[in-house]
């Protein structure tokens, strides 16, 4: 045993630099779009860092992805910065380890499977109509806020069975808790993590308040909460209220939060490239549609799919993904240490020049049956994630992804207005720093 230690501890840290103490680099990766791209550039695609108090490898590329998801619970387990599992709660799927996640996430997917997500369709069309119609009457509007309104009430509908518009509080509670995800766990009194942490505790409460009224009077409406309900796993056991608890706000994080940094990047992209936005509405003049849009007018749309996929590609909504090494390992001649954590990052592997041709390009193209450049090596295209830990809820968001493109597409137009800043803050996830202003209409008015 000792002569193995001596072995690891000869294999050098990778480059980079630990940054202030406590605190590290974390400013800097909060705050600069360019702070992986940067170090890349100067260390390589495997560096050292310290964000939210702990010592952070990040690894960049398709063989870091492929090493990381496929030594998972032996070399790593999910973990994340102390403020993100602390305010999603240990019940979380996202914080859960080893048979405990999987188990809980094999239950959770019962939510996701095929039918469930066609029974989600006529829901989410009606209130994208809603939004859509609210839109046009505005004329001129900032896009951003609007689109996570659109998010965050699709979300309570199909996942907790409540609709927004009765309760604005919980909107209200449910942005201050996750201003603090992503902060250091300062638990002072004003602060951020302070906040979000009395946020939860008011969420967790009125989530409960639902979750019992439901299992008083059991609804016939179409949501993951009534599947949660219902579901028991192997050994026959259900979900507690808590467990629920935290499992819904952990799911109306994943299904807000990303999906409207993904939907308005299609807005803005689509805006930027007009020839790409024509060719999008003439593959929806081919497809009929007179009635109720199901899931197999939604198949047909394979050029639509693929400017999604190029979307996710073109600017990832999710950053990357933490693990905690649990067992010291070498990767690229690099000791990564047990205890220390690992980030995996998607940007910079989505932009693999070796594997995307012209990878600053958008081009829905790469991903044509003839190209599809993103099979070229495993683990080229990470943007849901991969291995175990992979998105639970991939499918709900393209679903739900699919249905507004298609119906902007089909009804509307939209302008960017000159002079806005479209830069992206990155962190959280991705989003136009002055929120995407637009001048809306529908076609039929031109």
């Amino acid at each position: 045993m000792i002569n193995i230690h001596k072995k690891e501890n000869k294999l050098p840290l990778p480059p980079g630099n630990l940054g202030l103490p406590i605190i590290g680099e974390t400013i800097s990766f909060l705050n600069d779009p360019n702070f992986a791209e940067n170090r890349q550039k100067k260390y390589g695609n495997v560096f050292k860092t310290n964000l939210f108090g702990s010592p952070t490898i990040i690894m960049i590329g398709a063989e870091a992805n492929r090493f990381i998801f496929s030594t998972e619970n032996n070399n790593f387990v999910g973990k994340w910065p102390e403020s993100f599992s602390t305010l999603l709660g240990p019940a979380s799927v996202s914080i859960q380890t080893g048979s405990i996640h999987q188990s809980r996430r094999k239950l959770l997917s019962q939510a996701f499977q095929p039918r469930a997500l066609a029974s989600y369709i006529p829901s989410i069309v009606e209130i994208t109509n809603s939004y859509l119609q609210k839109w046009e009457n505005l004329g001129q509007l900032t896009w951003y806020p609007e689109i996570r309104k659109y998010t965050f009430h699709v979300a309570c509908k199909l996942l907790v069975g409540t609709d927004t518009t009765n309760d604005p509080h919980f909107a209200e509670l449910f942005e201050e808790w996750f201003q603090g995800l992503f902060t250091l766990p300062i638990r002072l009194p004003g602060t951020k993590f302070s906040k979000a942490l009395k946020s939860r505790e008011q969420l967790l409460l009125k989530i409960e308040n639902i979750i019992l009224q439901r299992q008083k009077q059991p609804s016939s409406e179409q949501d993951a909460l009534g599947l949660f309900l219902n579901a028991k796993d192997e050994d026959g056991s259900s979900l507690s209220v808590d467990e629920l608890k935290d499992q819904i706000l952990n799911l109306l994080f994943a299904g807000h939060e990303a999906l409207t940094s993904a939907l308005s990047s299609f807005c803005l992209l689509l805006a930027q490239n007009p020839e790409i936005l024509a060719a999008a509405r003439k593959e929806q003049e081919k497809i009929i549609c007179t009635d109720m849009l199901t899931s197999v007018h939604l198949k047909e749309m394979t050029y639509l799919d693929q400017i999604l996929k190029e979307v996710l590609r073109f600017i990832p909504p999710v950053f990357g993904g933490f693990r905690e090494v649990i067992q010291t390992c070498e990767f690229n001649g690099y000791q990564l240490p047990q205890g220390w954590s690992i980030l995996y990052e998607v940007g910079k592997t989505n932009q693999d020049e070796t594997i995307y041709k012209d990878a600053q390009k958008f081009d829905p193209e790469r991903f044509s049956i003839e190209r599809k450049e993103d099979k070229s090596k495993p683990f080229s295209y990470v943007s849901f994630g991969g291995g175990m830990r992979e998105c639970l809820g991939k499918e709900f968001a393209k679903l739900e992804m699919k249905i507004l493109a298609t119906f902007l597409l089909r009804g509307y137009e939209w302008e960017l207005l000159p002079g806005q800043n479209l830069d992206l803050k990155m962190i959280p996830t991705p989003k136009p720093r002055d929120g995407l202003k637009v001048v809306f209409r529908s076609i039929n008015q031109n």
